[in-house]
């Protein structure tokens, strides 16, 4: 595979970065994803400054591979993980959730490049103008906190690439070579992927969590809590709760009362298949298997290669003009 802006910005061998996912994404699987030859994330929004700080020492022991981690920026101890990814001098960090302008120029201080995660054109902008080294455009299909715009990432890709002039990395509803190869045509230069590295042996996810993942169909995933942070959820148990409180009207103080606390970590981490909150996206009824993370890269890459070649040699068949009158052309 040909290098592009985004394999030499992160020194990685292929286009593919996993997702940074709250209680799916530790250290283990960033490692895994790493010396595949993409890039892991470690998964910061679930963690406290200990526990991040012991993922980042066990992934650097585990790869020497470039890794990165996922920081949203609405996290209460912000600051103590900042000093943590500072002083194990990690390469990358991918932003979330909050404005870029907080804290891109430090960490590009330390020497750490800096990508964050948008849902619009416009976001993109004020990223690129904050000075993020590249951006993940992300769209309404992916799983988790999500944009409320509800743009589809094949509207999005394009969009975003037009608006700005930073390298471009694609998300939501990407889960094979072929999705890829269509991103990348579309204008993104690498894409990340969630919901695909969630079923793998690596993730910190709980087994239950990954087989109802795999046995997730079309329809079977939704936008909810939209006046909160939009979130796409499993309908399961809790769902329908969410569901119904919105229907009635409730009130974000509602909804968040009803959420509670640790309701992700219920589900995704410990197992509750009923009462947690399942976050996965539209793309999880296309897997089928739950695979060694490095099995998956290579997979994807194989999609990708096949799929190019059968693109390469598709031809469109010329429009026959002879004989036709001059207005008919």
């Amino acid at each position: 595979m040909q290098k592009n802006r985004i394999v030499e910005l992160f020194n990685i061998q292929y286009p593919i970065i996993q997702a940074g996912m709250i209680w799916c994404s530790g250290w283990e699987l960033a490692a895994a994803v790493s010396n595949a030859g993409g890039l892991g994330i470690i998964g910061a929004g679930s963690m406290y400054p200990h526990i991040l700080d012991e993922h980042i020492t066990k992934c650097k022991a585990a790869t020497n591979c470039p890794f990165a981690v996922n920081l949203p920026l609405l996290y209460p101890s912000i600051e103590e993980h900042i000093n943590t990814i500072i002083k194990h001098k990690v390469p990358i960090v991918f932003t979330s959730a909050g404005n870029p302008k907080t804290w891109t120029k430090h960490l590009q201080l330390h020497g750490i490049k800096v990508v964050h995660v948008v849902s619009s054109s416009v976001f993109a902008q004020k990223a690129e103008a904050a000075g993020v080294d590249a951006v993940v455009a992300e769209g309404f299909e992916a799983g988790g906190h999500n944009g409320r715009e509800e743009t589809t990432t094949f509207c999005l890709i394009p969009m975003v690439r037009k608006a700005v002039k930073i390298p471009l990395i694609a998300a939501g509803g990407i889960a094979t070579g072929q999705g890829m190869l269509a991103a990348m045509v579309l204008g993104a230069e690498a894409v990340q992927m969630g919901t695909r590295f969630v079923a793998t042996l690596e993730s910190s996810a709980h087994d239950s969590f990954k087989h109802k993942v795999l046995n997730t169909k079309e329809g079977d995933t939704m936008l909810a809590m939209k006046k909160l942070v939009s979130v796409r959820l499993i309908k399961n148990n809790f769902y329908q709760q969410v569901a119904q409180a919105e229907a009635n009207g409730a009130t974000p103080d509602q909804l968040m009362q009803l959420l509670g606390r640790g309701r992700a970590k219920k589900g995704m981490f410990e197992g509750d298949m009923d009462e947690g909150e399942l976050e996965i996206g539209q793309i999880a009824s296309l897997l089928d298997a739950i695979k060694p993370a490095a099995d998956v890269v290579h997979q994807i890459i194989e999609e990708f290669n096949v799929a190019k070649t059968n693109l390469s040699n598709y031809q469109l068949i010329p429009h026959v003009t002879q004989g036709l009158s001059k207005q008919d052309k």
